[in-house]
């Protein structure tokens, strides 16, 4: 199997500009590629993993990655995805931010000579000249087909800056510049930036010529790997002094089932085989077993493996010696509390006292503070028929069994 195979076998690509081309330079070691981060917070979070991955997995097959920094188009702000402009950051602020992307980045790629490299785009862009800029790149785009992007026809109903309708330009620039400097000949990025990438490659070959050795390629659910790295209003960060190597850890042990699979795929690097194996039988006892083998493996990435055991043995010490506790507080429900043989969540929660309305449970839920069976309860609409005995998590430390009379 090739790399580009398992790239599309583990539900990475969404988007080429010459799949031929791209085949034959990843799969051969020949890709100089960049994927570019603006420093809008002092750490990654969950949501560039698929990012980091995908570099080291390039990286491991001879590619070199180019880690850019965005350390000047921070300045403007990207309107993709977004509702209203992006705060504006201090050049202090954006170098600080930086040098703390760079530290946790070395934990998935190799840095050094002939190896991947750094880059920061306010080396070049903060020194352009306007004017010379209008003239040499400018003449390249077209307003009207800048407009049909997807990432501004979002932002037109409630306004967009001309600050931010700049982002494009300076995106496009970064490729043109770094294929000049640096031999760059290949980029990666989220399915939403798909417009901006397209800029720089087409930029590339109308400056330099049609057979310009740049290509694009999109990931396929990168814009949603953003949305995963948040969690019940917060951020899920690489820091540990953000996140903690625990809360880290249960964040992606509670994934919801439907994920479950896509995440081992897209994130990991156990064998696509073995995934997909895996894949046949998933139910039950099995797909614990494979939430649990994911939030290992990503916490033992960012964390290392003394943090990622501790993780597992007071993950599963907590929850072991709550569910085997004789004196576990525990509730008997009555028949006449269920309907059609059911009870719904919300109800059992508030019977049980872990909330004093289904309001507060209800919140509990779409927060992520409720476990039912190990499992985090994610649907507050959820019924449960009782047939057996249920463990009720509320929070880290609260246990209660419920039961039908």
């Amino acid at each position: 199997m090739t790399l580009y195979e398992e790239l599309v076998r583990r539900g990475l690509i969404a988007q080429v500009t010459d799949e031929e081309e791209i085949k034959d330079v990843i799969n051969n070691g020949k890709a100089v590629f960049y994927i570019g981060f603006d420093c809008t917070a002092d750490s990654l979070t969950a949501g560039h993993f698929m990012a980091l991955t995908l570099m080291k997995r390039l990286q491991m097959a001879g590619n070199r990655p180019i880690a850019l920094i965005g350390g000047g188009t921070t300045m403007i702000g990207d309107p993709s995805g977004r509702t209203d402009m992006r705060k504006m950051l201090t050049k202090e602020d954006i170098a600080h931010n930086a040098e703390c992307f760079k530290k946790q980045m070395e934990r998935f790629i190799e840095f050094g000579e002939g190896k991947a490299i750094m880059l920061n785009n306010a080396d070049w862009l903060l020194n352009l000249n306007y004017v010379d800029l209008l003239r040499e790149v400018g003449a390249c785009f077209s307003v009207n087909r800048m407009l049909t992007a997807e990432c501004y026809k979002q932002r037109m109903e409630k306004g967009l800056s001309f600050l931010e309708f700049n982002y494009m330009i300076m995106q496009s620039y970064d490729f043109y510049y770094m294929f000049q400097h640096y031999g760059c000949n290949m980029q990666f990025g989220g399915d939403d930036q798909w417009s901006n990438m397209l800029g720089g490659t087409e930029l590339i070959r109308r400056k330099l010529g049609k057979d310009a050795y740049a290509m694009t390629i999109t990931l396929l659910t990168d814009s949603q790997g953003k949305k995963m790295g948040k969690t019940a209003g917060n951020a899920v960060w690489l820091d540990a002094n953000k996140t903690s190597p625990y809360d880290f850890f249960q964040y992606w042990r509670n994934v919801g089932d439907a994920d479950v699979i896509k995440c081992l795929k897209m994130l990991t690097f156990i064998p696509i085989e073995e995934i997909e194996e895996m894949e046949k039988t998933l139910s039950g006892a099995e797909l614990n077993s494979a939430k649990e083998r994911l939030a290992y493996e990503l916490t033992e990435m960012v964390h290392g493996k003394e943090e990622a055991d501790k993780a597992l043995e007071t993950v599963r010490s907590i929850f072991s010696s709550a569910a085997n506790a004789e004196n576990m507080p525990f509730t008997v429900i009555e028949s006449e509390a269920f309907t059609d043989g059911t009870i719904g969540l919300l109800t059992l929660l508030v019977k049980c006292g872990l909330a004093s309305s289904n309001g507060e449970a209800r919140r509990l839920v779409s927060q992520g503070g409720i476990s039912v069976d190990g499992e985090k309860a994610t649907d507050p609409n959820a019924k449960l028929t009782l047939e057996k005995e249920v463990v009720l998590k509320k929070g880290k430390k609260i246990f209660h069994k419920a039961m039908r009379g």
